[in-house]
């Protein structure tokens, strides 16, 4: 008998509520004055970077929170969990929340970081330019949705006037399949995430275009935070105190990630380095992804991305809204940016 797809997608939302049940981590209690901020994270993820070293430092506690992780199997678990009120805060983009303001579940977005992927070619290949890429194969991590897919089809048509989908051989999977493939000579190039392409970088292979150098080939800014702290409205009018200890709290963590190297020393089994090369070259780019400004600039060229994007991606990418729906943006200073 077929399962009819709403059926299937309701048994597999009750199935990531239940994992997120049975996943959470109980921190420690906060004192009595002391408000809890849960935070939804993936066991291996780069955001805990951060936030470990919060808690190490005990940088919440000095801004009058108590940080507790959860841990999540993966992404559309950490959305289900925050939307089920089963953690309070999660990393995600402004493009999803956005759409999720849209259709009526009023989510809000702070700075986490820059930092999004990379073109990567092995050192000795011919491609220079995204134009280079005509008749060759790309990995692309993701789906044919990838924000950083359509960014690059998009600089390829305007400034090389290639259609990448009709022009090159796109091929879609996770990040390590990408990358041993890579190695292996079956793809001519990837696009893949930060944390991969730094790997592949340690091992002596070449960026072509970062995703900034993507947005400023497409006349946008490359200093907009594509990944952020997103949260429920109503959990942050009701908790201020907890958000502003938040945003304290993770702005210390930045701000000592970015000027010392000895904090990273504690960060290596979390890294899951698999050689000190490629435990620096993370590093490095982690701290590239720190964002220092959050103002209406920025906030006026991640509207023009959003509307570019739509474009690109059309309703199976930002549902019924093909502009940043309003708000979205957490109103007031980011003091949660690094140095």
């Amino acid at each position: 008998m077929r399962i009819p797809a709403r059926a299937r997608w309701l048994v597999g939302v009750a199935a990531a509520l239940l994992f997120v049940v049975l996943s959470l981590r109980v921190g420690p209690a906060g004192a009595a004055d002391r408000p809890v901020v849960r935070v939804g994270v993936l066991k291996f993820g780069t955001v805990t970077w951060e936030l470990d070293t919060v808690r190490a430092n005990r940088f919440d506690e000095e801004a009058g929170i108590t940080l507790q992780l959860v841990e999540l199997a993966g992404n559309p678990a950490t959305q289900v969990a925050l939307q089920a009120e089963a953690v309070d805060v999660i990393v995600s983009d402004w493009l999803w929340a956005s759409r999720m303001r849209a259709a009526g579940t009023a989510l809000s977005f702070i700075p986490y970081s820059t930092a999004v992927g990379a073109l990567v070619v092995p050192n000795g290949s011919p491609i220079r330019t995204v134009g280079d890429l005509k008749g060759k194969r790309v990995g692309v991590a993701g789906s044919p949705l990838d924000k950083s897919w359509l960014l690059l089809k998009a600089a390829a048509r305007d400034r090389h006037g290639l259609a990448l989908e009709r022009d090159a051989q796109a091929f879609f999977a996770a990040p390590p399949l990408l990358n041993r493939k890579l190695a292996d000579g079956e793809f001519d190039a990837v696009l893949t995430f930060w944390p991969f392409a730094a790997r592949l970088e340690a091992e002596g292979m070449r960026v072509v275009a970062s995703v900034a150098d993507l947005l400023a080939a497409l006349g946008l800014s490359a200093e907009v935070p594509a990944l952020g702290y997103v949260f429920r409205e109503e959990w942050a009018v009701k908790n201020p105190a907890a958000l502003a200890g938040f945003q304290r709290a993770t702005a210390r963590a930045k701000t000592l990630l970015a000027d010392s190297d000895s904090a990273w020393d504690r960060l290596t089994p979390l890294m899951q380095a698999e050689n000190e090369t490629v435990r620096l070259r993370l590093r490095d780019r982690y701290r590239e992804g720190i964002p220092r400004r959050w103002g209406a600039e920025e906030q006026a060229a991640a509207a023009r991305l959003y509307t570019l994007l739509a474009g690109l991606g059309g309703r199976d990418l930002v549902g019924d809204s093909p502009v940043i729906a309003d708000g979205v943006f957490w109103p007031g200073p980011a003091p949660n940016l690094g140095p």
